[in-house]
């Protein structure tokens, strides 16, 4: 999974939903981890702008790393695309902040790079939203999936019999 962005300049930005962004990464963060999925952190010049907001990088886990980068895609930031080829990753989760600049930009790059893609739709914004449909639909013409992080992680359970199931039901309903 990766979380792209989300400092507290830029949820300070959003117009009402900064909040509301913050508690769906962190939510799809702890769901990542519980279901034992690596989380990384993309951040946009932190030392001008500041580090990744502490509840998601709480819930991101000290052990998650963050890659400071300029350019707007995550894949700018050094060291991103080793970290990925260490774990043999093969599909991203992607999440954050800006839609349609820096998770954009992502998407492609990781698309080019031979990704599968999913954006966590409702783990997802920026300052303008109805920017969001136009650009979500380019995402999706190129070949990434967009889905809510319920729906993903849910998937990715199958079944009430997994053995995680009880953990996350608890975590849904304590990020409602």
């Amino acid at each position: 999974m990766l979380i792209v962005d989300v400092q507290d300049v830029f949820l300070g930005a959003l117009p009402t939903a900064g909040s509301v962004l913050a508690r769906r990464c962190a939510f799809a963060a702890a769901a990542a981890r519980l279901l034992e999925i690596p989380v990384a952190l993309s951040e946009q010049a932190p030392k001008k702008l500041g580090a990744t907001n502490a509840t998601v990088r709480a819930a991101a886990g000290k052990d998650a790393p963050a890659f400071a980068k300029t350019g707007f895609s995550a894949f700018a930031a050094e060291g991103l695309g080793e970290w990925l080829r260490e774990r043999a990753i093969t599909h991203l989760l992607v999440a954050g902040l800006e839609t349609p600049i820096c998770v954009y930009l992502t998407v492609l790059d990781a698309l080019a790079a031979d990704y599968e893609v999913t954006v966590l739709t409702d783990a997802t914004g920026g300052r303008r939203p109805d920017d969001f449909p136009p650009v979500w639909r380019m995402m999706e013409n190129a070949g990434a999936r967009l889905l809510p992080s319920e729906t993903i992680f849910y998937s990715i359970l199958r079944d009430a019999t997994h053995p995680r199931f009880r953990d996350f039901t608890k975590l849904v309903k304590t990020s409602a």
